[in-house]
């Protein structure tokens, strides 16, 4: 029992730096297990989403539609860019978390881009944005290729999370 606190009191500023990756890592595994699967998140990135529509419709059609999922990257990207300028890492870990997920949101919804099964906000009039841009861009057949590299992405910035204390230890 001692040679444990004794481990602890030598090591609890080191251990400490990792216990947000510890409590964030099983969110990630959950969002890479459950790929597509509607969650808490969802909710607010789909306003994002389409807010990013409305702010980007002035720049033409294809930036109107692709400004969704510029939204969804450029919002958490923002802010993982803020909170490592100011050396805060738990926001940088949350941010993170929270581009990740919109990947894995985007990965999800450009994969049905040839399908088309996905509901969708404005319902069976709705243009669905990745049948869109891929198909203007002669890669619709690619959809799964493109949701691939979304998700692997989203994997990436999971591991950056869990990782980051090796780079950002006693900021």
């Amino acid at each position: 029992m001692h040679a444990w606190i004794d481990v602890w009191n030598r090591h609890r500023d080191t251990l400490r730096e990792w216990v947000p990756s510890l409590v964030l890592l099983p969110v990630c595994l959950f969002f890479v297990l459950n790929r597509g699967r509607y969650t808490f998140l969802d909710h607010a990135d789909l306003i994002i989403h389409e807010a990013g529509h409305f702010v980007f419709r002035f720049f033409g059609p294809v930036m109107h539609v692709l400004g969704g999922t510029l939204m969804q990257i450029l919002l958490p990207s923002i802010l993982v860019g803020h909170f490592l300028i100011h050396h805060y890492r738990f926001g940088v870990q949350l941010s993170l978390l929270w581009l990740g997920h919109n990947f894995i949101n985007i990965s999800v919804y450009a994969g049905d881009a040839r399908a088309r099964v996905l509901p969708l906000l404005g319902g069976s009039r709705s243009i669905h944005d990745w049948h869109y841009l891929l198909g203007r861009a002669g890669w619709l057949e690619a959809d799964a290729l493109v949701s691939d590299a979304f998700f692997a992405w989203a994997v990436v910035c999971f591991v950056l999370l869990v990782l980051l204390p090796l780079r950002m230890m006693g900021e």
